[in-house]
């Protein structure tokens, strides 16, 4: 049962994230160096607000129940910031390498557009948020232990692997928008980001209470996501023409 555990929350947690590699992004040197830069920068976001967190729970009274879930709170809030921060530095690292790409090219043009590095650079931030948030959950999953046997949510290692799913969606979606609004200097798209994270990081309070924080991630997943395929360039009669080339089996034509 641990084994089924653990494979089941593995493939929920890891499985859309790994097509998208495996299609979009493995085979293009670049584009895996980009994702590995992505990762790095989330992960140097998580080291630096997990020593402030850190520092204020030793500087403060481990009896005070209310003072450490203010802090809990504040070191939450605190991360997305600082996570939101390291994507602008991305975003600024990114641009300047557009600019050494063109440079350096023969016919004056970049290999990779700035909208496929917001894509890239969401799945990289997405897949070291995942890999953080359910790493120690899967080592547990395998055991020894009966999840639930004192009362609790059966349900905790599913709802975990949900949640980080939804996570690394949410992170590919909102690189796409934060870029987007860095580059045409509209920030009130990256003011929305911001809001976006906040509110589904808040939303983990409600557990266990798991419907409190699966629906409203899952909601804003997909209005995010509609976000995001429509300043990319998608369109209503573009998803009509691709769902009826999949429905008939034939492949859509160059330039139809």
């Amino acid at each position: 049962m641990t084994l089924a555990v653990f494979f089941g929350c593995t493939f929920i947690a890891f499985g859309p994230a790994l097509g998208l590699f495996l299609f979009t992004i493995a085979r293009d040197p670049l584009r895996i160096i980009i994702l590995i830069a992505g990762a790095f920068f989330w992960l140097v976001s998580l080291l630096l607000s997990s020593l402030i967190w850190f520092i204020a729970v030793k500087a403060s009274d481990p009896r005070d129940e209310a003072l450490q879930k203010g802090l809990l709170i504040f070191g939450v809030m605190f991360s997305v910031l600082l996570q939101e921060a390291f994507r602008f530095l991305y975003y600024k690292l990114l641009r300047k390498a557009i600019e050494g790409l063109v440079a350096l090219s023969e016919d004056g043009c970049s290999p990779i557009s700035i909208q496929q590095m917001a894509y890239v650079a969401g799945v990289g931030f997405g897949l070291m948020s995942g890999a953080f948030s359910m790493i120690n959950l899967l080592a547990d999953s395998l055991g020894p232990g009966t999840v639930g046997i004192h009362g609790d949510s059966q349900l905790y290692f599913l709802t975990s692997a949900f949640m980080t799913m939804v996570l690394i969606f949410l992170h590919t979606f909102w690189g796409i928008l934060f870029f987007h609004g860095c580059e045409h200097r509209r920030w009130w798209e990256i003011a929305a980001v911001v809001v976006m994270h906040l509110a589904v990081s808040g939303s983990t309070f409600w557990n266990p209470l798991y419907v409190g924080s699966l629906v409203p991630s899952y909601l804003l997943m997909a209005a995010a996501a509609t976000w995001a395929y429509l300043l990319s360039g998608g369109s209503a009669q573009n998803l009509r023409r691709f769902l009826l080339c999949l429905r008939s089996g034939a492949s859509p034509q160059p330039g139809s």
